[in-house]
């Protein structure tokens, strides 16, 4: 029968082994940070060199404070086999400078270079329109930062148009996928703006957006390009280069897209301010036309009471030359056959007469 062993025998042959060996005790290591990280006081992060990588923990975390990812030093530690874990770790006890990285000073050079070439110029960046209708994302079709843009794009304007080219933005390769991404919504035309995003990472996951021949092309691109590459404190070449550096995809897409439910809010609420004083004038309108109405009424009121006592008046004073009232006090009406008789020298022996008085008339003879 075969003869073997557990996993765990072969994990505590294997840190034995390390344990037992003294020149692997207290050695110093020259490599680049990457991927550093501090939880709770302990520091994890890779060292590597151009062709090797190994993990390292140092449990004083304070001595990498002031070390960031890109950072060449000299680590000092011993090599240690993680049983339960099955993993080997160079535990770090000392730590200190040995220059600036490989990268990130390659980083620095082409940074330099590009800016002194004008290529950040802010007199060369595109201005992004108000109201794009139609823009490109290039970025992973998988993963958080399509799905991101497209939430919030669709949800400032749902009738935007949103084109994906589905690009490789991690690894060798990536900055060429973009660059062919770029040629072809160049050659196709018909949109707005492009977005080209992908989510956080280290400066060596990043690398790629630090590319010349990205930057050459995004600065040649005849349309406003807007870089939401890695969290806010991520910094590429593609940053510098483009006509908008967003924090974040989502900000992106809040740069680029509308927000046309604002927009329409605002006019609603213009409406609402218009229709509001427009109602104030109706109502100032009509309180001046009851003013005035219930002025003239006063007028016509006022009128009509004068006339009616000139009236009143007129008639007292009529009344006083009513013939009926003065045949009423005694007097009476005389007509002969020449019409009314006034005087003694209208009148002859004989004469007939007719005598009006208040009830009836009679008739007589002047002797």
């Amino acid at each position: 029968m075969e003869q073997t062993i557990t996993v765990s025998q072969l994990a505590w042959y294997i840190k034995k082994i390390f344990e037992a060996e003294e020149l692997l005790y207290n050695i110093s290591v020259v490599g680049e940070v990457s991927g550093l990280k501090i939880v709770r006081g302990i520091a994890y992060f890779d060292l590597k060199d151009a062709s090797s990588l190994i993990s390292c923990v140092c449990f004083d975390g304070y001595l990498l404070e002031n070390t960031k990812s890109g950072d060449k030093i000299v680590a000092t530690g011993t090599p240690g086999f993680y049983v339960k874990g099955g993993k080997l770790n160079f535990n770090v006890s000392k730590v200190k400078p040995f220059g600036v990285g490989e990268l990130y000073q390659a980083f620095i050079d082409l940074k330099n270079k590009l800016y002194n070439e004008g290529l950040f110029d802010e007199s060369f960046k595109k201005s992004v329109p108000q109201n794009c209708e139609k823009i490109a994302v290039i970025t992973s079709e998988t993963g958080a930062v399509l799905h991101d843009i497209i939430n919030v794009a669709t949800r400032r304007n749902p009738a935007i148009n949103i084109v994906l080219y589905p690009a490789k933005v991690q690894g060798e390769g990536s900055a060429e996928s973009i660059i062919k991404a770029l040629d072809f919504f160049e050659e196709k035309g018909g949109i707005d703006a492009v977005i080209i995003a992908r989510g956080g990472g280290s400066m060596e996951d990043l690398w790629e957006f630090n590319s010349e021949a990205l930057a050459r092309r995004i600065f040649d691109f005849p349309l406003p390009v807007v870089s939401a590459v890695g969290h806010e404190t991520d910094v590429t070449i593609c940053d510098f280069v483009a006509d908008k550096r967003a924090p974040t995809p989502s900000a992106a897409a809040e740069l680029v897209v509308e927000n046309k439910a604002e927009k329409i809010h605002g006019f609603e609420r213009q409406v609402m301010i218009l229709k509001s004083r427009l109602e104030n004038i109706i109502i100032e309108e009509e309180n001046l036309v009851c003013q005035s109405a219930q002025t003239l009424s006063y007028l016509i009121e006022s009128k009509v009471k004068s006339l009616g006592h000139s009236l009143e008046l007129a008639t007292e004073k009529l009344e006083k030359f009513n013939p009926n009232k003065i045949l009423a006090m005694g007097y009476a009406k005389i007509e002969g056959d020449n019409g009314v008789i006034t005087s003694i020298n209208q009148t002859e022996s004989g004469d007939k007469v007719k005598i009006h008085l208040k009830d009836g008339a009679v008739t007589g003879e002047i002797l």
